[in-house]
Formats: structure tokens, sequence, C-alpha cells
């Protein structure tokens, strides 16, 4: 016991030192239903995967209210991450359920902050505290660090970056800014503009792979270009080159941008928003398959030895049914819109990751056609796509390269004109081997 607990001291020890790290988001809201093996479960696939932690987005009425089901939760999070020496901090979300009042972010980041998992800033010894927006609310920060002692990077995108940085009690800065305008592939702009506004105080850069949402209860119902994304921003993380990096998500099912597994069937119902037909049987958790890769890359560490193949794409071409209204970009953020079709491709994507040495020929076939061949231009990690061109049907995937054993094949999935509910799915199916 001695032992294992001197093991955390010193893992806890080279994280706080550490000059960077991974965490993902997290919903909290999504995991009332949660155990604390669920959460420990959760906790083993992140770790495996690189992450260094969990960001935990909390509403307040959840948390003050009624039966308080937050303090649950947190109970089971922190105490699966404190066997774990697992990594977390608290995001206060200031737009689900409206502002928090300052005495109650007191009181839960003096509850919290005490655990061995508390997340904090390098060799501060501050733990690190966050938002989901709330810049109204910015001045009760400086009380509230004065009471809590965190070192505090909100989000206050809508602020842009000069006027969140701006703000009073920011130690740094978290940005939402993680996906493109319309039929475009992300830039850099926003990062650079943080980095520079922020003066030397850290920037935590966004990830994230997709983006759809339809839940007309929430009156939200638009998509953002997904695509390429996932393989692009990681190698955007390489040029920014960012202290911090948050992924967004680990498991906003309603907006499709979960990267972890989806909830156990047990409790699927309890975890997964009404309405989110979209979500039912869509993995995206191959996704985390390819962290360990990015995350050595972003930390400069050795890449790891195994050799796999992710693929992502979506079931139904975007002309197959309705699209039920769904534009791409929204107008509740001032954005023009456009047609989905127009940013989010029928097209199949993947990533080849094989050997530095090594160039991979990437094998594509659906359903009775014949297959399309593409050959990384280079050796190392291969990201590319191929278009539907009009074809349905199961999709077969493999990856040949000298020197490794052939990847695949992997049988995925058919593309189909037969949607649900009559509308196509512009959420992302995601496997791989």
């Amino acid at each position: 016991m001695r032992l294992a607990a001197l093991a955390l001291a010193l893992l806890d020890l080279a994280l706080q030192a550490r000059a960077q790290a991974v965490f993902a988001h997290v919903i909290v809201g999504n995991t009332y239903a949660y155990t604390q093996a669920d959460w420990a479960s959760d906790i083993r696939a992140a770790a495996a995967a690189g992450i260094d932690g969990f960001a935990l987005d909390i509403g307040f009425q959840d948390t003050v209210s009624g039966t308080k089901p937050v303090i649950g939760a947190l109970n089971n999070a922190y105490n699966a991450a404190d066997a774990a020496g697992f990594k977390l901090f608290i995001s206060f979300d200031y737009l689900a359920q409206g502002p928090w009042d300052a005495a109650d972010v007191v009181n839960v980041l003096n509850t919290y902050n005490s655990h061995p998992s508390a997340f904090k800033w390098q060799n501060t010894g501050k733990p690190v505290a966050s938002t989901f927006e709330g810049p109204g609310n910015a001045g009760d920060w400086v009380g509230i660090k004065q009471q809590t002692n965190v070192f505090f990077i909100p989000d206050y995108s809508s602020q842009g970056p000069q006027g969140a940085a701006a703000l009073p009690a920011v130690d740094g800065l978290f940005s939402f800014a993680a996906w493109p305008n319309g039929p475009n592939d992300i830039t850099i702009d926003a990062d650079q503009q943080y980095v520079q506004a922020l003066n030397g105080r850290p920037y935590m850069m966004p990830v994230s792979p997709w983006f759809y949402t339809n839940l007309p209860a929430f009156n939200k119902n638009w998509l953002w270009r997904g695509d390429d994304l996932w393989h692009q921003r990681w190698q955007q993380v390489l040029q920014i080159n960012p202290p911090l990096v948050e992924i967004l998500t680990w498991n906003d099912y309603g907006e499709s941008h979960y990267v972890g597994p989806l909830p156990p069937a047990a409790i699927q119902n309890q975890s997964l928003p009404t309405g989110s037909w979209y979500v039912e049987n869509i993995p995206h958790n191959a996704w985390l398959n390819d962290l360990p890769y990015y995350i050595a890359q972003y930390k400069k560490q050795a890449l790891p030895n195994e050799n796999h193949v992710t693929i992502w794409y979506r079931l139904n071409p975007g002309t197959a049914c309705s699209a039920d209204g769904t534009p791409c970009n929204t107008v509740t953020q001032g954005q023009t819109q456009f047609a989905p079709q127009q940013c989010d491709v029928d097209a199949i994507y993947f990533t080849a990751f094989v050997p530095s040495s090594a160039t991979a020929t990437v094998h594509v076939t659906i359903g009775n056609n014949a297959p399309v061949t593409v050959t990384a231009p280079a050796p190392g990690i291969f990201h590319s796509s191929v278009p539907f061109n009009g074809q349905t049907g199961t999709v077969v995937i493999s990856v040949t390269a000298s020197g490794i054993n052939q990847i695949g094949p992997v049988t995925c999935p058919a593309i189909t004109t037969a949607c649900n509910n009559g509308n196509v799915n512009w959420n992302a199916w995601v496997g791989g081997s």
C-alpha cells in the first residue's frame, strides 16, 4: 500500500511539473446515473488514450437545488480519480442553468480541491478552475480566488480573445472556437489571437472531432463541418504548442462531439438527451485509439509501436433523405448559413497509423463496387479520404505497408439511403482496428 501511495504521489508531482497536459471536457449532467465504477471505467479508458484528466462541466441548479445530483456525481468522480492518479478540475457552466452564485462556487471548490486528484497549475500549488462562459460574473472571481487560491482559466469565448483577456481575475483562457465556419477548413487564426492577447499567460487550446445537434426541445439544430477536423486540429496543436489542450468533448452526445464510449446500455436512457436519435448505435470511441500518437507528438515523446487505422463517415448520403432543416452554421451565433451538404461532404475519412519508415496504402471498398486505393505521399501517419461517388453498401477498409502486417480488413456499417425517421443522420460513425 505504501508503494502504491508513493507511486501515485510521484505521478502527481510529475504531472504538476510537466509543461503540457491534455484534458477532456465532461458534461457531468450526462453522468447522474453513473456509479463510481462507471467513472472508474471511463477514467481507465481516458488514461489509456493518454488523456491526463477531465474538466467537469457542472450547472448551478443541479448543484444547489432539490436532490443536488451534481454532488453525488462529483463525489464518485473524485473518489475514482483519486484511486487512479487521474486529474480533475471543475468548469462552472454559466449558460446551461443560469449564472452561479459566488458563495456556491467557493463552497464547491473548497470541497473538491482538497482531493489528491485536483489538478494544480504547474508548480504554483494552485488548483485550476474554469467556466463555460459567464463573463457577466467575471468580477465575482476576484473574491472567489481570494477564498479558494485557484488558478483561473475560464472560457469567455463570447467576448473574443482581447475582451476575454482583459476581464478581471483571468490567469489564462480556454476557448470554444474548435469548429470551422462554413465550408472551410479550420484555421489557427483564433488560437494565435488568444496567445497574443494572453501575453504569456497560459492558453488552453480546444480540439474537437465533430459537431451536429438536433434537439428541438433546446431550440438547437445545426452542424459545423467535421470531415477532416480531428486530424487537422491535432496538427494545429503542434503548430501552436499550447501548455494545455482540452478535448471537446468526452460525452456531449447531444452535440455529437463525444470521444468517450457510449453509456452502458442499462443507463443510456438516463444519459442521452431526449430526442438524440442520431447518437444511438453511433460510437465514436475509436477516435481514442488515435490519441496516444497525437499526444505523444504534442508532448514530444516516442510514438507508440502499435499500428492501426481509424475510419469515420456518415451512414447516409447528404441528399438521401430530408435534411430535417439542419443548416451548416447557425444564425444564433451571427453566422451565415449554408446547406449542410456544402460543409459535410459525402466521403469516407481515415487515418492510418504506421511507422515513420513505412508508406501506407489504404484500400476502401463500398458495397460490391471496385475498391479504391490511396497511397500516402510520404512515410508515417497518413490521413485522407475517398468520396462516396453515389455508392452505397457495406464499407471495408484495409492498410498495407512495407515491413508491417496488413491492418484489417475492417468491415464497417453500410452507407444507406434508408434514413432513421426519414432524416439524414449528420453524425459520424467511427470505427477501426
